[in-house]
């Protein structure tokens, strides 16, 4: 139960210092930003445009390995269809 008093005595801090001044604001604003993108960076977060890039290079492969499958689908059933029985 410590995690919600201590965040919000954090909040009440913060708003605070931001009341004493603009330079003050911008200060915390750059750490707070530092912070955040600290925090995205360490779990693994990707960007939407290598999101969308690792998508298109999947359904790329996905075609060529449902190209292949059907492929060997048919040069299997030429073979059994010319195996002797």
């Amino acid at each position: 139960m410590a995690r919600p008093d201590f965040i919000s005595q954090l909040a009440e801090q913060a708003g605070r210092l931001i009341s004493q001044g603009p330079e003050i604001q911008q200060d915390i604003e750059a750490k707070l930003q530092v912070l955040v993108q600290n925090a995205f960076s360490k779990m693994n977060v990707v960007s939407r445009d290598e999101f969308d890039a690792q998508l298109a290079v999947l359904n790329r492969t996905r075609a060529r390995v449902e190209a292949l499958e059907a492929q060997l689908a048919d040069i299997t059933r030429q073979l059994d269809d010319n195996t002797p029985t």
